[in-house]
């Protein structure tokens, strides 16, 4: 031993260019290429081929370290001759160099253009072969030759090379470089001078190299016996199964499936649907792990098995609690509540009745979501909500097929899944909102949901599988009817929802919306009062609509600056009344029309329905000398323009009865105007206006102040029944006019008109538009200026000059 550390002399030092090697390890012997970039790297070997091509050549601790020291170096590496150079595009440089011998650094420093070495070299000497040598030297062929066996990575010419050395050294350093793929390994090779011990390190590390190799073959053969030739692609995933089950993962799919299989049978499914599942659990266990299809095929096991397939809640059908539940959370709303009455007393009867399709149609804010809530909580039904306002695709509602990708169930069930309920509460949110593209008709798609006699089997295009939707209750909401299409209107039972009156709005903010957000807050009842004159003040100018929302805005504007006094100025105590509301809430917003203050010629007063309520309009006509032109103004719809025509129509037949000039309409032009000419007005309702503003204008009788009306008229001077009889009468009533005309067949709407109203208003019902002349226009005697309308085309303009 003593011996061949003596064979392997040191020489004296040297300097040499230094070149930082990334992931490499170069030893004697060895002829390899690489790529040099960094500058200092290229001014190494630009400098070594200026004298005798030598270099040393070592690697980083770091692969990371861009301009390592001495101490990112490793302690040894090798003194190499630089056989070629090839400039690259980009700057680099391809370079072939070939090991001479192992050196140690010693020192490194930096000239500024690359690193230079002081290293000591170790030369390459052919150690005495003893037979201990030879037995470690034949040992480490033996195992290399074993190595090869399970491993044919590394070329033939070079298998048959390595075996024909002699020299045990060589040996070891030619091993090591081909077959070691551990850098640190190689560094420990490299590292030892001494041949003996650089043997014995080959042979420690080989064995290991070994044992790794042979693990390796046993999990290849493992996977191979385990896959036929559809499966050689798994290959890889395959490799990864066989090390969980090495490591202790025995059970795997198999318990996977057993888990399904035991869901299946619990859940409830109904047999046909349970075959179904249970063949796809079947499948499932055929399947590789860890697989994109295996992952698919487990979500949508794991959906369809959340499913409430067999969960229902156990309802109330006490009517007390449900009516209790009701007018404790809404005020009104009394044609919804007693349809939920109702079919709480026929349940109590007909135990298996199915839920009822119940749409909910009125304007914004009234309560429509809201009451859907209550109505699931005086049942005790589970609640889920869905909006379907801008849905335009029909996999929203029927889902998606499970072979695309990002597949998932519609909104139908995913509401029911979450809700956890067989016999949920649905709100389908904005039903008048759904549109379609070229993707499908989300409405024809709703048919088979809402119909009672389909959806017992609904099927999910993502499950595949029916599911009952019998026994679900579905409240649907719509501002309008126009946009739900009539095939999909016909399922469900409309009750429609008018606007809040405002003695309804005042009850309902000193019930409910004053102390909720009294409590929002943190303000008490005896810290802020607002009066009833200031609730309907808040009410008339500063909203405008047919809900509540903006007035419970307002009320929280007003507990803002409430809190504020409370905090800043130290008020103990704040009363609302009209006197201080603009301290709280600013100038009014909104103004209401007010009954004209005299009988006019030419102008009457007619009614109009809005989303926002009722709403009084003024139509104006004036007689001009012309050539029978008419104008019509004040953004007017077709519709509208057409009764105005209608009503010049029924007044040329009945010229002669009323006194009128038979060719007015050929020797005057007519202006028919309605005012707020900004906002858009159309519907036939303001027929009867019309024909009452142009008779008095014609005849110059005036229309009087205390008179409203709504009505359509035709040609033959028949009034024709209107919608939004509740609105245009609280309109009326706001604005102080107690007498409206109205078609006698809508006589049956006087009682949606709240009683308080009704009692202190008249209601004329008229069949014809001698009813109506009758009794909206003043007699001739009390018109100032009636006798200048002789029937002259003069008298005309004259009457109608008095009427401005």
């Amino acid at each position: 031993m003593e011996a061949n550390r003596k064979q392997t002399p040191r020489t004296k030092k040297i300097t040499l260019p230094v070149l930082p090697l990334r992931g490499l390890c170069v030893f004697p012997y060895m002829v390899l290429h690489f790529d040099v970039g960094r500058q200092k790297s290229v001014a190494a070997l630009e400098q070594a081929m200026v004298g005798d091509q030598q270099i040393f050549l070592v690697a980083q601790t770091d692969t990371k370290t861009d301009n390592p020291q001495k101490d990112d170096l490793y302690t040894f590496g090798a003194v190499s001759k630089v056989k070629q150079l090839l400039k690259l595009p980009g700057g680099n440089i391809r370079v072939l160099v070939e090991g001479l011998y192992r050196a140690r650094l010693v020192g490194i420093a930096d000239n500024g253009k690359y690193y230079v070495g002081e290293v000591r070299k170790y030369a390459n000497t052919a150690p005495e072969i003893t037979p201990e040598l030879e037995a470690m030297t034949r040992t480490a062929k033996d195992i290399f030759d074993e190595y090869l066996q399970m491993m044919s990575k590394t070329p033939q010419e070079t298998v048959v090379s390595i075996l024909n050395i002699k020299n045990p050294g060589e040996i070891a350093d030619v091993i090591a470089a081909n077959v070691f793929v551990n850098l640190e390994d190689k560094i420990a090779i490299l590292e030892e001078t001494d041949v003996v011990k650089r043997i014995e390190k080959l042979i420690v590390i080989m064995h290991r190299e070994v044992e790794i190799a042979r693990l390796e073959q046993d999990i290849s053969d493992k996977v191979k016996r385990q896959l036929d030739k559809n499966q050689r692609e798994y290959y890889l995933r395959e490799q990864a199964r066989i090390i969980q089950k090495e490591l202790g993962d025995k059970d795997g799919i198999a318990a996977e499936v057993k888990a399904y299989k035991q869901k299946i049978a619990k859940t409830g499914i109904p047999e046909e649907s349970a075959k179904k599942l249970c063949t796809d659990v079947d499948r499932l266990s055929k399947m590789p792990a860890g697989t994109s299809d295996s992952a698919l095929l487990k979500t949508y096991l794991d959906m369809v098995l959340s499913l409430p397939w067999n969960v229902k809640t156990k309802e109330s059908f006490n009517i007390e609690r449900a009516k209790k539940t009701l007018d404790d959370d809404h005020y009104g709303l009394e044609k919804v509540k007693e349809r939920i009455l109702e079919f709480l007393s026929v349940r109590q009867l007909a135990k298996d009745v199915k839920g009822p399709v119940l749409c909910l149609v009125g304007p914004p804010g009234v309560g429509k979501t809201s009451i859907a809530r209550s109505i699931a909580k005086a049942l005790k039904k589970k609640y889920a909500r869905m909006s379907l306002g801008g849905v335009r695709d029909e996999a929203e509602i029927r889902g998606h097929r499970k072979t695309y990708i990002g597949a998932m169930p519609g909104r139908i069930i995913n509401a029911l899944r979450n809700a956890g309920s067989g016999n949920a509460m649905i709100l389908l949110d904005e039903i008048d909102k759904m549109s379609s593209d070229y993707k499908g008709d989300t409405a024809s798609a709703m048919l088979e949901v809402l119909d009672a006699e389909q959806n017992f089997a609904f099927v999910d295009h993502y499950i595949e599988v029916p599911f009952d939707l019998s026994d679900v209750m579905f409240v649907t909401t719509a501002n309008s009817l126009d946009a739900i299409p009539r095939p999909l209107l016909d399922r469900m039972e409309v009750i429609h929802l008018s606007s809040y009156t405002e003695y309804e709005k005042r009850q309902i903010a000193q019930r409910y919306l004053i102390p909720k957000q009294r409590s929002a807050h943190g303000i008490t009842a005896a810290q802020l009062k607002i009066g009833e004159a200031a609730v309907s003040d808040i009410i008339n100018y500063y909203t405008k609509e047919s809900g509540v929302r903006n007035l419970e805005r307002q009320i929280a504007a007003v507990c803002r600056k409430t809190a504020r006094k409370i905090i800043e100025d130290g008020t103990k105590k704040i009363n609302i009344t009209p006197d201080n509301l603009e301290i709280f809430l600013g100038k009014r917003i909104y103004t209401y029309d007010r009954a004209l203050e005299n009988d006019e010629i030419g102008v009457a007063t007619g009614l109009a329905w809005t989303y926002f309520g009722g709403d009084t309009l003024q139509i104006e006509v004036n007689i001009m000398d012309g050539k029978g032109e008419l104008v019509l103004t004040g953004h007017l719809g077709d519709v509208m323009k057409e009764s105005a025509r209608a009503a010049i129509s029924y007044i040329r037949s009945v010229a002669g009865q009323l006194g009128i000039p038979s060719d007015f309409h050929t020797r005057n032009d007519i202006h028919i105007h309605v005012p707020d000419g900004a906002t858009p007005k159309d519907g036939p309702s303001a027929g009867i206006t019309i024909a009452t503003a142009l008779i008095s204008a014609l005849m110059g009788r005036a229309v009087k102040k205390s008179v409203a009306m709504t009505g359509e008229i035709t040609l033959r001077g028949r009034v024709l029944p209107i919608g939004g009889l509740k609105e245009k009468a609280l309109a009326a009533y706001r604005a102080g006019i107690m007498s409206i005309i109205i078609p006698r067949e809508n006589a049956r709407d006087l009682e949606d008109i709240p009683q308080e109203i009704r009692e202190k208003m008249i209601f004329i019902l008229a069949d014809t538009m001698d009813n109506v002349i009758i009794n909206a226009l003043l007699p001739a005697s009390d018109t100032l200026g009636y006798h200048l309308l002789s029937g002259t085309a003069d008298s005309f303009s004259e009457g109608a000059g008095l009427s401005q």
